[in-house]
């Protein structure tokens, strides 16, 4: 079969569990990158198998809308102020679908794609320009199962670079309640990443998450009363995997609200 960058494919080796789209083509090797998880892989040519129609982003729009209902604001008498926030990805178009979804549930953001290795030299500067009340530090992880230690960080990809990049945040801002902080990817070390001093973080059962599962919890965060505590379980279970994909502590909205409208 004859492929080309930028097709979407699945892999029969894996049961065609995973859409990816095709980013290189080396001799008979592709590199892949998922559509909706965020995920790297490699794969032999002959395992792949081309998937028909348009899939590109199919899915946010459902997951937007299901948002969308989700917030109910007495708009008649209030008015709302949602927190803002800051949104740090490794991949700029996992970024971009974020920033879409943050633009459609009327939340201000900022966005800025760094490489995760040079996510803790950033943020500090970041943190000062922007003032965010919630800051995203996600973009790629992974973990390597056959080296079979957990709990080894040598063992992910970048979870090393998530923690000192919350470490840093941290520094500027110690109290979890002023400033909340979201990060992981897929597989990461879920329980240093909450050690580290994140607030929600990925992933309990080492699995992929969603690409917008960050931007979700952020939302929520943004468009939840600051005097209230959120529904911990119920805001893990809006995610794509729940429980096992996201996790946090029990944390306060950020958004103020106004009378008279």
């Amino acid at each position: 079969m004859d492929f080309r960058i930028g097709d979407f494919v699945t892999r029969i080796s894996h049961n065609h569990d995973i859409l990816f789209k095709i980013l290189e083509i080396n001799g008979n090797v592709a590199i892949l990158k998922g559509v909706d998880l965020r995920l790297y892989a490699d794969s032999d040519l002959k395992d792949l198998v081309k998937a028909k129609g348009d899939h590109d982003n199919l899915s946010d729009q459902q997951i937007i809308e299901e948002n969308v209902r989700d917030i109910q604001l007495d708009r008649s008498q209030y008015f709302y102020l949602p927190g803002k926030i800051l949104h740090i990805d490794g991949d700029s178009d996992y970024l971009e679908r974020c920033m879409k979804f943050y633009k459609d549930m009327n939340i201000k953001a900022n966005g800025i794609t760094i490489a995760e290795m040079d996510m803790a030299y950033r943020i500090e500067e970041l943190l000062k320009e922007f003032r965010p009340d919630i800051v995203v530090i996600t973009g790629h992880d992974a973990y390597y199962a056959k080296k079979k230690d957990v709990k080894d960080l040598g063992n992910y990809q970048n979870t090393k670079n998530f923690i000192e990049a919350i470490k840093e945040a941290r520094k500027y801002e110690k109290s979890q309640d002023k400033l909340i902080v979201i990060a992981g990817a897929c597989q990461s070390n879920y329980e240093e990443l909450i050690k580290a001093g994140a607030n929600f973080a990925s992933s309990p059962k080492r699995i992929n998450i969603h690409a917008l599962d960050p931007a979700i919890i952020a939302s929520s965060l943004a468009l939840s009363d600051r005097n209230q505590s959120i529904d911990l379980i119920r805001l893990i279970e809006k995610t794509k995997y729940g429980s096992d994909g996201m996790g946090g502590i029990i944390t306060n909205g950020t958004m103020y609200v106004g009378y008279p409208r």
